[in-house]
């Protein structure tokens, strides 16, 4: 068991890697909690509301803890189940929130969209771009990055603007 996770287990590690570059996945954040059960549909709206997952967490949770450990989260599952889940046997219940988040991973929703209004797309056309500016995208209009913004030193050796660079050799012979 040691090597493998069970899939609850790992849509717990996922959400609680969620939105957090630090995370280890072995604690979950309230947030993230809440998030998992929004997205798990274990709110329902009726028997278990978001106030109801907050209590679960706070009550689960040490004293002075802010997370909550994969064996707390279970038991906060199990609470929650007994609510969710009325008209059901304990382990049946159980069973059927386990299900509702097996194999699950993070929503990403409501993400801003950029708009693209006539304003916003003239001033991001790269062909119509004059001057300096102009020098700093490819005739694709995509950015050159560094060689765009800078004055890149030749150091091939030659005066600068000198048209014959590399005959030297062809000379001195």
């Amino acid at each position: 068991m040691a090597g493998e996770i069970s899939a609850l287990e790992e849509a717990f590690r996922k959400f609680a890697i969620h939105g957090d570059t630090r995370a280890t996945g072995k604690e979950m954040h309230g947030k993230n909690w809440s998030k998992l059960c929004k997205d798990c549909h274990v709110i329902d709206g009726k028997n278990v509301t978001i106030t109801d997952v907050d209590i679960v967490f706070s009550k689960i949770k040490g004293k002075s803890s802010r997370t909550i450990t994969f064996e707390q989260f279970k038991e906060a599952l199990q609470e929650l189940s007994k609510k969710r889940f009325k008209d059901k046997s304990d382990e049946e219940a159980v069973q059927e929130i386990h299900k509702l988040i097996e194999g699950k991973v993070p929503i990403i929703s409501g993400v801003t969209k950029a708009i693209s209004s006539p304003t916003v797309s003239r001033l991001t056309d790269t062909s119509k771009f004059t001057g300096s500016h102009k020098e700093r995208f490819d005739p694709s209009g995509k950015g050159k990055g560094k060689a765009g913004r800078e004055d890149l030193v030749d150091s091939s050796g030659y005066v600068s603007g000198y048209k014959h660079a590399g005959t030297y050799d062809h000379k001195v012979q």
